[in-house]
């Protein structure tokens, strides 16, 4: 009986976006919605019209249920989280799921080899039942308990190039509190991944892995055409953009939404969003707050044109017309800093002070996700850090172009930290157990998985840009976007890209990290510096044959403080961890001479000899920085006659991490 509201509307035309699709236009959706705030549930009607994109027949269907992930406590998901995650805990009450109550398909004819739209579309009659021969995959971990992932039988193959319809209707009941990015909290909704959703035809079979603790998603481009029915005083906000608002029946309304050329679609409602707009060149922006968080709406709204404007004028066209920034309910934080098509979910607290950019971190990471996870629609399953590193990069270089190089994250009490600073630190805290690249779910730990998705691969790309240099490295990601946009690069795309730009092969530099555990650390490790004497004794300043040259003790004592004094310089550095780089190294004297050296870090260890009227005052390994993979920042520099610097190291790491578990890093 749910399903008795579908169709009853009237349903505008679709305007279309793009005269000249940008995607192959795979899996495309149109889904009608309804939401029953009591029960927390969704009830709908999704009709699919997939692709064969490749030259071999398709003889079944897998879809990912992704809300099974919550729906009992022996889900894969819920084993590896044991229930708690981003700060929620389900309890009895909390648990949610996804459920299919009929699945059937039809075969028709290529008409466009990119679909263009669903306006006036003729939806078969004669369909066939496919659910019957369902059963629940496990293949990743063989968990028989698991329901993420779904596979039908077809009545028969799909051949190539050819189009399939298929009608589902499903029940979907959110989480509460949101967790793991989607849910409910008493009157706000976060719905992400809430639809049954093909799965990516890959290389001859169905690439369709089980929700994870760790993983996130990999899904093909299409069109969506979503009407959202629910409360009227409910404020929405999805992927896309609204077409129309109708009211169907007193009290309620529905929205329509269409996206061209998304891969996925998420939407929000809550009575307490409070709308305030922006403008980044053509993109139009909507930041919905919450009522207590109404004093920092024009700071969403202006990290998100910083993060707009930087990405379009360094890396991009960004096609779509507009951006929808979420801030989450209080007690619904299991749905912020979450990106979704032009949508995404930030975070923030009462009284935030200017000097804690945790608003502007967090904008700017989700939007970029709309270049690295959305334009370029990696495998975030199988390479995490082909999306997260490489926004956490670019979140590196916009946060120093934006807001400055020392204190662009934290600029409070004294205390001056950069984004680069908070990235290094959280790479360097943890071993390296793992290479950089694995699937999602086969790192050792939580901490191995975070550090290889996010930090090690921001710092190695940050230092990689240090090697190459600060243009070539934004030609690297220039042409990497416009390469690969709408399709599904992998790393070696990314090295290949790398490499043609540097104009030489970087595997030497990729392979250590993401197949291996390669680690650096270069220190100083001791200075020295000893007077010289001069030669004298015989056959310098006495001669043996003569006794009469012979000196007195007088005479040794005027001559050795008449001469000239020189000093023996010795620099002793050393290379820990596997990886080799080039390191720069500066020595300065006490006079003010500056010698620079240059070390290829090969043999593991450098000695460096001077001869000099000066001592050596200081010694710093990696002067300007470049090297922000070395695990120890703090032992590149050594300053003489200066004992307690270790001390000072100590003191700054320990604030450091004070300051970190204290903003939730």
């Amino acid at each position: 009986m749910y399903l008795l509201f579908l169709l009853t509307f009237v349903q505008e035309p679709a305007p279309i976006l793009f005269e000249q699709p940008y995607s192959p236009r795979i899996a495309n959706y149109r889904i009608e919605v309804q939401y029953d705030v009591a029960q927390k549930t969704l009830h709908g009607r999704e009709w699919l019209l997939w692709h064969n994109p490749s030259e071999v027949p398709v003889e079944t269907l897998q879809f990912h249920l992704y809300l099974n992930g919550f729906r009992n406590s022996q889900s894969t998901f819920m084993k590896e989280s044991n229930g708690k995650h981003r700060g929620n805990v389900i309890d009895e009450k909390g648990f949610g799921f996804s459920e299919v109550n009929a699945m059937q398909v039809a075969y028709g004819e290529v008409t466009d080899a990119k679909f263009r739209t669903w306006n006036d579309t003729v939806f078969p009659e004669d369909l066939t039942d496919v659910w019957a021969s369902h059963q629940y995959l496990a293949p990743d971990d063989g968990n028989t308990d698991d329901r993420t992932v779904v596979e039908v039988r077809l009545p028969q193959p799909l051949a190539p190039h050819q189009q399939l319809w298929v009608s589902i209707d499903f029940t979907s009941h959110m989480p509460e509190p949101p967790f793991a990015r989607t849910g409910v909290k008493e009157e706000y909704i976060f719905a992400g991944q809430w639809f049954p959703k093909i799965a990516v035809w890959q290389d001859g079979a169905w690439n369709c892995h089980q929700f994870h603790l760790n993983s996130e998603f990999f899904a093909d481009y299409g069109v969506y055409d979503v009407w959202i029915t629910l409360p009227e005083d409910r404020v929405l906000g999805a992927t896309g953009q609204v077409v129309s608002v109708t009211q169907p029946e007193a009290g309620l309304k529905t929205h329509h939404y269409h996206a061209e050329d998304v891969h996925d679609f998420a939407w929000t409602a809550s009575p307490d969003f409070v709308e305030f707009t922006g403008q980044a060149g053509h993109v139009a922006i909507r930041a919905l707050i919450q009522k207590d968080h109404v004093g920092q709406g024009a700071r969403h709204i202006k990290a998100a044109e910083d993060a707009v404007n930087y990405f379009q004028q360094h890396y991009g066209d960004y096609p779509f017309p507009n951006l929808t920034v979420v801030d989450p309910r209080r007690g619904a934080g299991g749905s912020g800093g979450m990106e979704y098509p032009t949508l995404i979910t930030a975070g923030t607290f009462y009284g935030l002070p200017e000097g804690l950019k945790m608003v502007e971190l967090v904008i700017i990471h989700e939007f970029g996700h709309n270049y690295w996870y959305h334009l370029l629609a990696s495998n975030e399953f199988e390479e995490s850090w082909l999306d997260e590193g490489i926004n956490t990069y670019t979140e590196m270089v916009i946060c120093k172009a934006v807001y400055g190089s020392d204190a662009n994250v934290i600029n409070v009490a004294g205390i001056h930290i950069s984004n680069a600073q908070l990235q290094q630190a959280q790479y360097a805290r943890t071993p390296d157990f793992d290479p950089m690249l694995r699937k999602s779910w086969e790192y050792y730990s939580n901490d191995s998985y975070g550090v290889n998705s996010y930090a090690r691969p921001g710092v190695i790309l940050m230092t990689l840009q240090g090697l190459l240099g600060d243009e070539t490295m934004e030609k690297v990601m220039q042409t990497y976007v416009s390469r690969f946009s709408f399709k599904h690069p992998t790393s070696e795309d990314f090295i290949a890209v790398a490499s043609e730009v540097a104009g030489q092969d970087l595997h030497w530099y990729f392979d250590p990290i993401l197949h291996g555990r390669g680690t650096l650390d270069y220190q100083v490790r001791k200075v020295e510096c000893e007077a010289i004497e001069a030669p004298r004794g015989f056959d310098f300043t006495y001669d043996a044959q003569d006794p009469q040259t012979w000196p007195t003790d007088k005479d040794k004592k005027k001559e050795e403080s008449d001469k000239d004094q020189v000093y023996r310089s010795t620099v002793q550095i050393l290379r820990k961890g596997s990886f080799v780089l080039p390191l720069e190294i500066e020595v300065t004297f006490e006079n003010g001479e500056v010698v620079q050296e240059q070390w290829d870090g090969q043999h593991g260890w450098l000695k460096l000899v001077y001869e000099k009227p000066e001592k050596i005052k200081q010694v710093v390994l990696d002067p300007q920085g470049k090297l922000l993979i070395d695990l120890d920042p703090v032992n590149n520099r050594f300053v003489y006659e200066k004992p307690n610097r270790l001390g000072r190291g100590v003191s700054w790491l320990a604030r450091l991490q004070g300051l970190m578990a204290l903003v939730g890093f």
